[in-house]
């Protein structure tokens, strides 16, 4: 890996997503990187780094990409019951 710091970030975000279960969208937010870092640091950094939080962050992601349908349902939903409430 180029930099140390880019290491840190990487297990970081990795260890954040793992505890959290948060999106790679929450993810970005939180650490003031785009969306497309994350998911290049936690889908290929992070498997040269750490095989095992490798894994475990897929397991979460996998997860996250099958509710998503179901999260912006219920958004879509919570936005329509807003505009019909005023």
């Amino acid at each position: 890996m180029k930099d140390d710091w880019v290491e840190k970030r990487v297990l970081s975000l990795a260890q954040y997503i793992i505890d959290t279960k948060d999106t790679v969208r929450g993810a970005a937010k939180k650490f003031g990187v785009s969306k497309s870092t994350v998911h290049k640091d936690v889908s290929e950094r992070l498997k040269e780094l750490s095989p095992f939080m490798y894994e475990e962050v897929r397991k979460v992601l996998d997860e996250n990409k099958a509710e998503r349908h179901i999260r912006g349902g219920m958004a879509t939903k919570l936005k329509y019951i807003k505009m019909h409430q005023y």
